[in-house]
């Protein structure tokens, strides 16, 4: 299939492209100026301008006596994914909260761009969301290292708790795949359903143009903000898990025996 390069995408390397190939060129990588910078980067780029400009938008009209509809939606998007996080961490739940809030709106701005005319969601590429699930991997570690502290954060990679010690190396094998394992399934899930759906809207519109796509990019809306919401939900997941402490298992378990008792 013919690939025909996004208008956008066209004009932004005229502006751009030569001062990109260029600053390319001096680190030692020749590249065309008119395909110097990639669609999905540019995709990239005007997620980050629509993010930027509704969060400017929403700061300049915050009110507590008379908050706008916008407002309200968004309260009640934020409040409720801090008390998932909490559910899922504790009152410490809330302090991820920017990573965790953007990193979900980036993707579901990202996927919703696709239902565009004219657009693609840039998160139908694997460099995306591979960026993504990165992020979010070092993002996670990062984390249980400052709660945990090094050695903490690292012993639970080899000692299961209840576990023999001799088998050690084995739990060690087992949790080094599982966590590269999390990267390609962040990635490849998010990957494979956006690409796949603007596949199949594009062979259809190709076959009968402008009606026919609608049902499938309707269900698109649907399955791009359910993307969106697994990859924060796992996301919420890895990280409570990182920053857990047994001491806060302890705690966890005396209130929950309180709780029965009572």
């Amino acid at each position: 299939m013919e690939h025909h390069e996004l208008w956008i995408v066209t004009l932004t390397n005229k502006l751009l492209g030569p001062a990109v190939a260029a600053a390319l060129t001096a680190l030692g990588y020749k590249v065309d100026p008119a395909h110097a910078i990639p669609d999905y980067l540019v995709m990239c780029g005007i997620v980050v301008v629509l993010l930027t400009a509704l969060s400017l938008f929403v700061r300049s009209r915050l009110s507590v006596e008379n908050p706008g509809s916008l407002q309200i939606l968004l309260e009640d998007v934020v409040g409720g994914l801090i008390g998932i996080m909490n559910e899922y961490m504790g009152p410490k739940g809330a302090r991820y909260l920017p990573l965790i809030g953007t990193i979900g709106l980036f993707i579901f701005t990202a996927n919703m761009l696709g239902k565009v005319p004219g657009m693609m969601s840039p998160t139908a590429n694997i460099n995306v969301t591979l960026g993504c699930a990165i992020t979010v991997w070092v993002f996670y570690h990062l984390m249980g290292v400052r709660e945990q502290g090094l050695l903490n954060y690292l012993k639970h990679f080899a000692v299961m708790p209840g576990a023999p010690i001799a088998i050690a190396p084995l739990v060690l094998i087992i949790e080094v795949i599982s966590h590269v394992s999390r990267v390609m399934s962040l990635s490849l899930r998010l990957f494979g359903n956006v690409f796949g759906e603007e596949m199949v809207v594009l062979i259809i519109g190709s076959l009968v143009p402008f009606v026919a796509p609608l049902p499938m990019m309707v269900l698109g809306v649907v399955t791009g903000t359910l993307q969106a919401f697994i990859f924060v939900m796992l996301t919420i997941i890895y990280l409570a898990a990182a920053v857990h402490t047994d001491h806060e298992h302890e705690a966890h378990e005396h209130e929950a025996g309180a709780h029965a008792a009572a």
